[in-house]
């Protein structure tokens, strides 16, 4: 027998290890370098968990101007911004903005090598 046999483990499963809340995930392909200095580049896919609550400082999925965008939430004193790691994009203020919807939170990011 093997020594290696003791360290043997039931087939990997992703999904248990990623997955929180399946009922409230979802998967998105991200497109585009808005967030790469976060660590999410351009076809990675994101595993996005509603159940969270967006706070300041999180990664989103959002629905903005009928787009759906992956960016940093942040809030300033009592407005939110949505914005990108790129310094080169704007953020948003959407603050009372009632066409602005927040999917959920990115929890973790897949890519290839």
């Amino acid at each position: 027998p093997s020594p290696a046999e003791d360290y043997i483990e039931k087939k990997l499963d992703l999904h248990r290890h990623l997955v929180r809340n399946e009922p409230a995930t979802f998967f998105f392909k991200a497109s585009g370098q808005a967030v790469s200095s976060a660590g999410i580049c351009d076809g990675d896919l994101l595993v996005v968990d509603r159940s969270i609550t967006a706070v300041s400082g999180r990664i989103v999925i959002a629905a903005l101007e009928g787009e759906l965008v992956v960016k940093r939430l942040l809030k300033r004193g009592e407005r939110f911004f949505l914005t990108s790691e790129n310094s080169e994009a704007p953020e948003c203020d959407i603050t009372g903005h009632e066409d602005v919807c927040i999917w959920g939170v990115v929890t973790h990011a897949v890519h290839t090598l």
